[in-house]
């Protein structure tokens, strides 16, 4: 078997983790990383902070979330791109991630409202703005229906262990055509 029927095996081996969804077996499945393996999700802005894991045993933390109450992930194996040079190789593929939202949300966003008003730090015009922009995209997605499917890029470092190939470097991430969701403001 070449090593890019190696490493595309090891992908619908992490695909197949994240359809069953079986939280008993999150620790196995963690296996499929190197000890030092960094891991950013779609919330990852930081090194260290968010959704940027920067070891196998904090990236065990995305996946037990992503299994537990993020929506179906699926990789399209199809579309996978693998290049090996040596022990080394790269992945970039398209996935989506299916969710149904229904009216709960309304309830739900007004939820983080409450909690988000008694945040210290805040300027009050700074809680306004975000409070009006969150409500206007909730109101906004959930007229367009309750099923959601969103485009993800999918990219990985994998690398060649005694064990098989492992993954050493993973990022899911959200492709936009608006202004990204995260900004740094500059203090002046």
């Amino acid at each position: 078997m070449s090593a890019q029927q190696e490493i595309h095996t090891l992908l619908q081996t992490f695909q197949s983790g994240y359809t069953r969804r079986d939280l008993s077996q999150v620790d196995a499945f963690m296996a499929l990383f190197t000890p030092e393996a960094e891991v950013i999700g779609t919330n990852g802005v930081k090194p260290g902070a968010g959704e940027w894991y920067q070891n196998r045993a904090a990236a065990r933390e995305l996946v037990h979330g992503d299994w537990e109450g993020w929506g179906d992930f699926c990789l399209n194996l199809d579309s996978a791109s693998i290049h090996v040079i040596g022990e080394v190789g790269w992945v970039a593929a398209t996935a989506t991630v299916t969710q149904t939202i229904g009216e709960e949300n309304y309830a739900s966003y007004l939820n983080f409202v409450k909690e988000y008003l008694d945040q210290p730090g805040i300027s009050a015009e700074q809680k306004l703005h975000s409070i009006l922009r969150g409500g206007t995209n909730t109101v906004y997605e959930l007229r367009r229906g309750e099923k959601f499917i969103w485009p993800l890029r999918f990219t990985a470092v994998v690398v060649y262990t005694p064990e098989g190939w492992k993954f050493a470097q993973m990022n899911f991430s959200f492709p936009t055509i608006y202004f990204p969701d995260v900004r740094i403001i500059e203090e002046v």
